[in-house]
C-alpha cells in the first residue's frame, strides 16, 4: 500500500540524514585536528635542523582530502534532506494534508479560459496543486497544457498506458525530485532554445576552423623558426597580421555564438542530470519508448552530448587565465574554442527543443503516475467514439476527503443529454458540476479517475461556475455569464461535442427572461449535440426538462431542516426538488423573516 511504502522509505532516509549528520561533525572535527597538526609541524619545520619542510605535505594533502571528502557527504545530506521532503509531502497527500504545500500554478491561470477557473484546476487546493510533483519550468508548463486541452482518444490512451507502467517506479520518481530542485530554479527553456535556434554565425564553418587551426601552427612555426633556428621575424609578425586579421572578421559573430554560452553553462549541466534519470530507464509502453527515443541524438544521450559541450565551455573559461593568456593569443584560443561551441550547436543544437519537450512529457506523465500510485482504487476511464456520453458511476471529488466524500452517478447517453438539477442551497448542485468537470479533465489528460467506473467519448468542456462581475472591465456578473455562454456556444458547433455545466443560469435576471434564455439556451446547446448538466433553484426552470424529454430530465438534492440546522445528505434523486430551504436558512442565522 502507498502509505506503508511511503512511510518505510521516509524512516530510511531520515535514518541516512541522521548518518550524514554524523559523518559531516566527524570530518569537520578531522578538518580541525589536522589543521592543528599542520600548524605544529609548521613550528617544527621552521625550527632548524629538526623536521624536513616535507613533513608538511601530510597534513595538507590530509586536509585537502577531508575538504573534498565534506563537500560529498553535504551533498549527499542535501539530497538526502530532499528524499526525506519527497516522502513527507506524499505522505501529506495521502492524509489530506497536502492543500499549501505544492505547486499552485497561478501563473497558467487565463480569466478567459472555458473552465479552468470554474473547475479550480489552479490555486490554492488546486487540482494542479495536488497532481504537480514536476521540478521543472517545462514540466508544470506540459502537465498545465494538459488539464486546459483535452486530448485525442489515441493519445489518451497512450497516456494511460505510460501512467500505469510508470506508477510503480518509485524510485524514478524520487531521482526526479533530487535533482530537479536546482533545474527548476535554474532552467530557462526559452533561453536555450532561442540560443540553440540562433541563425548560423560562420559560414564554411569547416574551412573557417581548418584555417585557423592553420593560422595558429603559423604562428608556432614561425616564433619556433625565429627563436630556434635564426628565422626572420618579419615572418612571424606577418603571421601574427595574418591571424589577427582573421580573429578581427570572426569577432563579430563569436560574440553572437559565445552570447549565450554563459547561461547554456548554467542550465545545460543540470539538464543532463535530469534527463540522465530517464536515460537510465528501459520502458516498455509506446509512448515511454517514443519519447526515450526523442533524447538520443546520432547514438549519443543527452547527457554525454552536454558534457562534450561543459568541456568545450571550460576550456574557453581557461584561455582567460593571466598566465595562459600570452599562449592563448598565439593559439588563437577563443577563437578555435569558438568555433567549436558554433560546430557543437550547430550539430546537437537543434535537440535542445526536444530534450526540453520530450522531459516536459515525461515529468508530466511521472506527476500523474505519482496521483495513480497513491490512488489506487482510481480506475483509468474508458474513451469511446461511438456515442456522444459522459456514465460515470459513484463518482467522487478527487479535492474532497475520501471521509467527506459523497459520490453520485451521472448518465448521460442518447438519447439523454441535459440534466436540469434542482435543490435547495448548500445541497449539493455545484458540488456534482465540479465533479464530473474535473473528473473529464483528468480523463483527458491520461490519469485515473476519482469513480467506480467512468466511459466517456471525446468532448470540449465548458462551465459557468465562477462568472464574476468586473469592475475594471465595467461588467455585470449577468453580462460576464453570457459573454461566456456564447463563448460555450461557439465550442459546441466545433467538431468535438461539449460538456457544459451551467450553474444557477441566468440568476441574474427576473424570472420570465430568466425562463425563456435558459430554454433557448439549453435548446441551443441540445441542438448542436452537446451534453451537460443546468442547476437552478428556480422551480419555474425545471419545466426546462419537461420541454425537452425525452432529451432532459430533472434531477434534485434534497435537505430537512432538524431541530433548528440544515442536514444534507448530497445524494442526487429522480425529480424535482419540493421544498427551498432559504427562509429556513435565514432564521438559522438570527434574521426575523
Amino acid at each position: 500500500m502507498p502509505h506503508e511504502e511511503y512511510t518505510r522509505r521516509l524512516s530510511e532516509r531520515r535514518r541516512e540524514v541522521n548518518r550524514l549528520v554524523q559523518v559531516s561533525e566527524r570530518i569537520s572535527q578531522g578538518r580541525l585536528a589536522t589543521f592543528a597538526v599542520g600548524v605544529g609541524l609548521w613550528w617544527f619545520v621552521i625550527r632548524p635542523e629538526l623536521l624536513s619542510a616535507l613533513w608538511l605535505l601530510v597534513p595538507v594533502v590530509t586536509f585537502v582530502g577531508l575538504v573534498l571528502a565534506h563537500e560529498r557527504v553535504r551533498r549527499a545530506s542535501r539530497l538526502a534532506a530532499r528524499s526525506v521532503n519527497f516522502y513527507e509531502r506524499g505522505l501529506a497527500r495521502l492524509e489530506d494534508r497536502w492543500i499549501g504545500l505544492g505547486e499552485e500554478g497561478l501563473r497558467f491561470i487565463t480569466p478567459s479560459h472555458p473552465y479552468a477557473q470554474d473547475l479550480d484546476l489552479f490555486g490554492r487546493g488546486s487540482l494542479f496543486a495536488l497532481l504537480c510533483t514536476a521540478r521543472t519550468q517545462g514540466g508544470e508548463q506540459t502537465l498545465a497544457d494538459w488539464l486546459r486541452a483535452p486530448a485525442a482518444p489515441d493519445e489518451i490512451r497512450a497516456r494511460q498506458a505510460a501512467v500505469d507502467e510508470l506508477r510503480r517506479r518509485i524510485d524514478l520518481r524520487e531521482q526526479l525530485a533530487l535533482r530537479g530542485e536546482d533545474v527548476r530554479a535554474s532552467v530557462h527553456p526559452e533561453i536555450l532554445i532561442a540560443w540553440a535556434q540562433t541563425p548560423v554565425q560562420v559560414n564554411a564553418l569547416k574551412r573557417t576552423r581548418l584555417v585557423m587551426f592553420g593560422l595558429a601552427l603559423a604562428n608556432v612555426a614561425t616564433l619556433i623558426g625565429w627563436l630556434r633556428f635564426g628565422l626572420s621575424p618579419l615572418l612571424f609578425v606577418a603571421a601574427l597580421v595574418v591571424s589577427g586579421m582573421w580573429s578581427a572578421r570572426l569577432r563579430t559573430a563569436l560574440q553572437h555564438i559565445l552570447a549565450g554560452v554563459a547561461q547554456a553553462e548554467r542550465d545545460l549541466p543540470l539538464l543532463a542530470e535530469i534527463l540522465g534519470c530517464f536515460e537510465a530507464e528501459r520502458f516498455m509502453c509506446p509512448k515511454l519508448t517514443q519519447l526515450w527515443a526523442a533524447l538520443d541524438t546520432n547514438g549519443i544521450p543527452p547527457s554525454r552530448q552536454i558534457a562534450r559541450l561543459g568541456r568545450l565551455i571550460n576550456l574557453l573559461e581557461s584561455g582567460k587565465n593571466q598566465i595562459f593568456i600570452p599562449i592563448a593569443a598565439l593559439i588563437l584560443w577563443p577563437v578555435q574554442i569558438g568555433l567549436a561551441i558554433e560546430a557543437w550547436r550547430r550539430e546537437t543544437g537543434a535537440s535542445i527543443a526536444r530534450w526540453l519537450a520530450a522531459m516536459g512529457e515525461l515529468e508530466a506523465l511521472g506527476a500523474v503516475a505519482g496521483y495513480a500510485y497513491e490512488h489506487p482504487a482510481d480506475p483509468f476511464p474508458e474513451i469511446v467514439t461511438d456515442a456522444t456520453c459522459f456514465v460515470g458511476e459513484e463518482l467522487g471529488h478527487p479535492l474532497i476527503p475520501d471521509a467527506r466524500c459523497v459520490r453520485n452517478s451521472v448518465q448521460l447517453e442518447p438519447p439523454l443529454q441535459v440534466l436540469v438539477v434542482s435543490g435547495s442551497n448548500m445541497s449539493g448542485k455545484s458540488t456534482l458540476l465540479r465533479t464530473v468537470g474535473i473528473n473529464a479533465v483528468l480523463a483527458f489528460a491520461g490519469a485515473p479517475v476519482r469513480a467506480q467506473c467512468l466511459r466517456l467519448s471525446p468532448l470540449a468542456i465548458g462551465a459557468t461556475l465562477r462568472i464574476q462581475d468586473s469592475l475594471q472591465e465595467g461588467s455585470s456578473r449577468f453580462y460576464a455569464e453570457v459573454t461566456r455562454l456564447g463563448q460555450l456556444l461557439t465550442l459546441a458547433k466545433g467538431s468535438v461535442p461539449l460538456l457544459f455545466l451551467l450553474d444557477e443560469i441566468l440568476h441574474g435576471t427576473n424570472s420570465h427572461d430568466r425562463q425563456v434564455g435558459a430554454e433557448a439556451i439549453v435548446r441551443g446547446f441540445i441542438e448542436c449535440g452537446a451534453i451537460g448538466l443546468v442547476t437552478t433553484h428556480d422551480l419555474a426552470l425545471v419545466r426546462i426538462a419537461e420541454t425537452l424529454a425525452p432529451r432532459a430530465v430533472n434531477v434534485c438534492f434534497e435537505d430537512q431542516f432538524e431541530n433548528g440546522a440544515l442536514k444534507f445528505d448530497y445524494r442526487m434523486r429522480p425529480g424535482v426538488v419540493q421544498k427551498s430551504n432559504a427562509l429556513a436558512l435565514m432564521r438559522s442565522v438570527g434574521l426575523e423573516v
